[in-house]
């Protein structure tokens, strides 16, 4: 295959096995990219790679414990002694649960710091340890539109999405003349499994949520995961060698 705008790149993917997570892994891979697959469905993982292994490429599979750091440096050190040397990180891994301000408890708040943000920041770390060796390379976080104050349920969400913002910022200004690169890509309104399964606790249907969400946002309809797929491969390509620093938003116009 010619022409495949990822050809000969490494990227990690963390949150790999579900949602845009497994999408773009399998698009990476598409491209050339050799995938590594951060996550804990493993069986997922594996028809993602067999799927890559169409396309002439070649995946990994780390099983990752986010709330486990030692996982996170793990998934790396694996990316490194399978491949050589790692090109891309998307960190895609979050969860999203009901957590008002006056209401969240101690355990629901840790819990997604330590998933959205602390697991992130570390990865990061090891991202930016290996791609100093490799010369550069380009890191995406998963943004949120709640990260600008967010609906009033989703406070500790909102809150860890907003640091990854700041760490974006972080990374770019400081990291920009080992460049590497990193930017945050603005996720809207998609029916993951995730957010399927949060709905369908709160007594919603798929069906209904579609409805709902076509009837809020501005453009008429939820995000569905190919809608990010070429920015993502823009990100991680050399044609943004020289972006860094940047928020991109893919949200059907949605401001929260």
């Amino acid at each position: 295959m010619t022409d495949r705008k990822l050809d000969g790149k490494v990227i990690v993917v963390s949150g790999g096995t579900k949602g845009v997570g497994r999408t773009i892994s399998e698009e990476f891979g598409r491209e050339g990219a050799k995938v590594v697959i951060g996550g804990r469905d493993e069986a997922a993982a594996l028809k993602s790679i067999r799927i890559i292994g169409t396309y002439g490429s070649d995946g990994l599979f780390v099983h990752t414990e986010l709330e486990n750091i030692n996982d996170c440096q793990k998934l790396f050190d694996e990316a490194v002694k399978k491949y050589g040397k790692i090109d891309g990180f998307f960190n895609y891994a979050g969860i999203t649960p009901v957590s008002a301000l006056d209401t969240c408890d101690v355990e629901t708040f840790d819990k997604v710091m330590n998933i959205n943000f602390r697991a992130c920041f570390f990865c990061c770390q090891q991202a930016v340890r290996y791609m100093r060796e490799n010369k550069g390379g380009s890191i995406v976080l998963t943004g949120s539109a709640h990260a600008w104050g967010g609906q009033k349920d989703r406070a500790a969400y909102a809150c860890s999405k907003g640091v990854l913002l700041t760490l974006m910022e972080h990374i770019a200004h400081h990291y920009a003349s080992d460049h590497i690169r990193c930017n945050y890509l603005t996720l809207g309104w998609t029916p993951t499994e995730g957010e399927v399964a949060l709905r369908s606790q709160q007594g919603m249907t798929e069906t209904e949520l579609r409805k709902q969400a076509a009837s809020i946002l501005p453009m008429g309809r939820m995000l569905e995961r190919t809608d990010y797929v070429d920015a993502l491969i823009y990100l991680m390509s050399d044609n943004s060698s020289m972006m860094t620093g940047s928020t991109f938003r893919i949200t059907a116009g949605e401001y929260i």
